[in-house]
């Protein structure tokens, strides 16, 4: 039972025949057809005008970010986003872009957090180019930026002259659970990003989106990153297939997290939120190392990720079924009550 992420997922058989009868062509060269589909249908569906296939979601948050900053400026954004906890620094490694952060106990973005920050150019300070969203917010168990929190954000840099970036990594788990779109959330931004390889089950691949402008900037600059395509038609096709017969299925992996953590919490009551917003649940090992717990969960045939020294993470995803996330939690709870909170 691996539940380390949702990034663990293997294309299913009917994927892998979409991807073998893909027509291909070289993609520098824009002559991809299955690409181009994809990225019409990516950006039509995030409610942008144009969008970039790119191999991974660091990647794509490296060019969306790229298109809101220059070098020397910063963006804004979450203590605990993906951007500046799980991306090696790249963005001011490779573009020169600094970040400063927020925190907040819930994940969840707020203007009334973002607007003391924000520093315009006074020839003594850095300038504040952007602000960045991550919906959902992983480390923060997967918590949803309610659209109109997204909104209020959206108005506040479009009225100062910053510019939006929404990470989607698992946008289409936040529109499943809420009932809003992909375009709800994506027309509110400058960029913005959807995953195409977690819960959606592709195995490689995420969109960026933005205008046709910024769209062909960042794709010289993807060229210069050294990641350009050739013929990726048949991991585009993948993603076709992913966004048109796995969005609405995500909600039960959602059904699947919650079934995990109650059967955490017969066990361990302490140790996993009342609520579960999606596919994530955090899970506090109280006075367990979270080490040991990884390893004593490993040797019982399910797979945890670390997050902190108190901390570890399940993640639900197509590939484990609705009964072994019950028994994962069984076995979780089983391990914690050696366990005290902390």
């Amino acid at each position: 039972m691996d539940l380390r992420s949702d990034t663990v997922t293997m294309p299913t058989p009917a994927m892998r025949d979409a991807m073998a009868q893909a027509p291909v062509g070289d993609d520098v060269y824009g002559e991809d057809p299955t690409i181009l589909e994809l990225e019409a249908m990516g950006a039509a569906l995030l409610g942008q005008e144009a969008a970039l296939f790119c191999v991974t979601g660091s990647l794509a948050n490296l060019l969306g970010v790229w298109l809101l900053a220059e070098r020397g400026e910063e963006v804004l954004c979450d203590a605990k986003a993906h951007i500046v906890r799980a991306e090696m620094g790249a963005h001011g490694a490779l573009h020169g872009i600094t970040t400063r952060t927020w925190s907040t106990p819930d994940g969840v973005a707020r203007v009334e957090d973002i607007e003391p920050m924000v520093s315009f150019d006074s020839g003594h300070l850095v300038r504040t180019a952007g602000v960045e969203v991550e919906n959902t917010m992983n480390f923060a168990g997967g918590a949803i930026q309610p659209l109109d929190q997204v909104r209020q954000i959206s108005a506040y840099c479009h009225d100062h002259g910053l510019g939006l970036h929404i990470d989607g990594a698992r946008l289409a788990n936040a529109c499943v659970a809420t009932g809003a779109s992909l375009a709800d959330y994506g027309s509110l931004a400058t960029t913005v990003t959807l995953c195409l390889s977690k819960g959606l089950g592709a195995p490689v691949g995420t969109l960026l989106a933005s205008t046709p402008d910024r769209i062909a900037r960042a794709r010289v600059q993807r060229k210069r990153l050294g990641a350009g395509w050739r013929q990726a038609g048949i991991l585009a096709a993948a993603g076709i297939y992913a966004l048109e017969n796995n969005v609405d299925r995500l909600a039960e992996d959602h059904e699947s997290a919650r079934a995990f953590a109650q059967e955490v919490r017969r066990g361990a009551a302490w140790a996993v939120p009342d609520q579960i917003a999606t596919n994530i649940v955090v899970v506090d090992t109280g006075t367990m190392d979270a080490d040991l717990v990884v390893a004593q969960a490993e040797e019982r045939g399910l797979r945890l990720s670390k997050l902190s020294s108190t901390q570890v993470r399940a993640v639900t995803h197509l590939d484990v079924s609705a009964p072994e996330c019950v028994e994962a939690g069984r076995v979780l709870a089983e391990i914690l009550q050696e366990a005290q909170p902390a």
